[in-house]
């Protein structure tokens, strides 16, 4: 195991799930200056030999409403289960489940953010309506993270761009990106368009 000196690994464990058996690794990291240094934490679940091939992998951002409780407002919990089934599949690979609420604004934050939705606007005018960029994400620990563990080519399991240049900036290099795509339903449906006409978010089938 090789570490940046950006993060730190703090635990790793056995981590039987229902997609077949991981091990779970805990990671911390510090980022930004001055009053803006920050403590991240993130964990990796790694499934078979992700070093014989460039091996899938899933950044993924936390988020309580859909991963938790099933929200039907984004389609955050359908592509997390659809990645660990991939993952699974192929028989190796990686999640990253990096701890950044509402693309990074905090959980409170996007709970005034669904308020100001039900009050007519979109995700990305929302977050401005708060004082946030649309995306406040850096994706800097997952991409050290995945460098502490030895990966330096990845088939990247997203549809968004933003995340396949923040590897290419860390050194990793993105030889593939796989869709991780859901279908629209009533309550998504607006919320994916955002997605794709204001974050240039990739959809192969809409």
């Amino acid at each position: 195991m090789s570490h940046s000196a950006a993060v730190r690994q703090v635990a790793e464990a056995d981590f039987p799930t229902r997609w077949g058996a991981f091990r779970i690794f805990g990671f911390e990291g510090e980022f930004g200056a001055g009053a803006e240094r920050r403590l991240e934490s993130a964990v990796a679940l790694v499934m078979g030999d992700i070093q014989a091939a460039p091996p899938l992998v899933r950044i993924h951002s936390q988020c309580l409403t859909g991963d938790v409780f099933g929200s039907l407002r984004c389609d955050c919990r359908q592509q997390l289960e659809m990645a660990l089934a991939m993952i699974a599949s192929a028989g190796a690979g990686v999640l990253m489940y990096e701890q950044q609420e509402g693309r990074g604004i905090g959980l409170m934050a996007k709970l005034r953010a669904y308020e100001l939705q039900d009050a007519g606007l979109d995700t990305v005018q929302a977050n401005e309506k708060l004082g946030f960029r649309p995306d406040q994400r850096e994706f800097l620990l997952p991409a050290e993270a995945l460098k502490a563990l030895g990966l330096r080519q990845v088939r990247l399991l997203s549809n968004n761009p933003d995340k396949v240049a923040a590897l290419e900036r860390a050194g990793i290099q993105v030889v593939e990106r796989v869709p991780c795509e859901i279908e629209p339903q009533e309550h998504s449906a607006q919320y994916l368009r955002t997605k794709k006409e204001k974050l240039g978010h990739l959809f192969t089938s809409r």
